[in-house]
């Protein structure tokens, strides 16, 4: 459908991923509110974009791959898309492109958008400070504008001139600890003296396969510490069916919920967390909660990680703190049994607890910018660089 050119400038944006459709919809928001509702968008993204008002040019999930080998048998299909994505785009001539996240894919699109004269932003700084620090210089030579979501990252890529904006992480802007955990544990019927673990095993098919039933042999041997505890799964959209299947055997009550407000409440309710890791971390995190962050994957994946990958940690609440506050058990070290004793430690009021806590208290001041609204502070820098775009005769990206 074509929106009419004077209901205010076009937006293309490109989510691959749950956690991008998150950032597309708040960023959507905040644009709608800063140029008053006048504003179009196009591009792909989830259900949180769909509700701000993109249709999206194909399902997004198709983008959420992740691993080494484990994305091989998809690319032809993936080839195919960022040809699509980026056709559309030039078709369109929106007044500026926003891709978030998904940086295989995103990058991609970007070179073949290179040189139409549009402006091109990439919300979420790949993780040179990481692996492939190299990047920077390659990412400089097509990105107008870089948005990034730590402190640390903008040196990395102003030190090869590509203009970066630490804009905050928008997950400040939930209020994670400010939810209303007694209404969902009523809802869902969860007993007065439950102690509650929140499980996290991934929004992607595969880290459900390879994490579900690991984390469920954990939660069986932790059960015998803790007869009441009762276990609460938020789900990301396309996978709830996947979990209520997968936990229909566990030796505990399970709640799979929906909703990022019933995801809060969870949150707010547990005395712990185990997780995969990924930007839940950093959610857990900001809402001060206990965890214990494990990952899984094909093993050659995970031997072209180890040679390559300079972190020395996988979870995002441990590197911006820059030490191992949450426990981080990977590949062989996440087995069922030492999972079950390293949340043991974090379900009572022992030493380790209280070292997270400690650790998490005001965790959040960290990743503001100036104590602004990440989102609106987004908004402000794409609304500038579609001002200068508009004020340039030739139509020349601004940079």
């Amino acid at each position: 459908m074509t929106i009419p050119a004077d209901q205010g400038p076009l937006v293309y944006l490109v989510a691959g991923e749950a956690s991008g459709d998150v950032l597309g919809g708040r960023l959507m928001q905040a644009l709608k509110a800063k140029l008053g509702g006048r504003v179009r968008f196009a591009g792909i993204g989830g259900s949180c974009m769909t509700e701000e008002g993109l249709t999206s040019l194909f399902p997004m999930q198709e983008l959420s791959l992740m691993g080494f080998v484990e994305i091989i048998p998809h690319i032809p299909k993936l080839l195919r898309r960022i040809r699509q994505t980026a056709d559309d785009a030039k078709r369109a001539r929106p007044d500026v492109v926003i891709t978030i996240d998904s940086p295989d894919f995103n990058f991609r699109v970007g070179r073949r958008l290179a040189g139409n004269g549009i402006p091109l932003v990439h919300y979420v700084g790949p993780s040179v400070w990481a692996y492939r620090a190299g990047r920077a210089a390659n990412i400089a030579r097509f990105l107008d504008h870089l948005l990034v979501l730590f402190p640390f990252e903008p040196p990395y890529f102003e030190a090869v001139g590509l203009p970066t904006t630490f804009i905050g992480h928008p997950l400040v802007e939930a209020n994670l600890g400010q939810v209303d955990a007694a209404s969902l544990l009523a809802e869902e019927h969860v007993p007065a003296d439950a102690e509650i673990l929140t499980v996290l095993p991934g929004s992607r098919i595969g880290e459900i396969g390879r994490h579900l039933a690991l984390f469920g042999d954990a939660v069986h041997l932790l059960a015998k510490q803790h007869p009441r505890l009762t276990v609460l799964i938020p789900a990301a959209p396309g996978v709830v069916d996947i979990l209520r299947q997968g936990t229909t055997g566990w030796s505990v009550p399970v709640r799979v919920l929906e909703g990022a407000d019933r995801k809060y409440a969870a949150f707010a309710a547990s005395r712990a967390a185990l997780a995969v890791s990924g930007t839940v971390t950093l959610e857990l995190a900001i809402a001060g909660v206990p965890m214990v962050v494990a990952y899984r994957a094909n093993p050659l994946t995970v031997a072209i990680a180890r040679r390559i990958v300079r972190t020395p940690y996988i979870s995002l609440g441990n590197l911006v703190l820059g030490k191992a506050v949450a426990p981080e058990l990977i590949q062989e070290q996440a087995s069922a049994q030492e999972l079950a004793k390293t949340i043991d430690q974090l379900m009572v009021d022992g030493p380790e607890r209280h070292r997270q806590l400690d650790a998490w208290n005001n965790f959040s001041d960290r990743l503001t910018a100036s104590g602004e609204n990440p989102s609106q502070r987004a908004a402000d820098v794409i609304i500038q660089l579609i001002t200068n775009r508009n004020r340039d005769p030739q139509g020349d990206t601004a940079t």
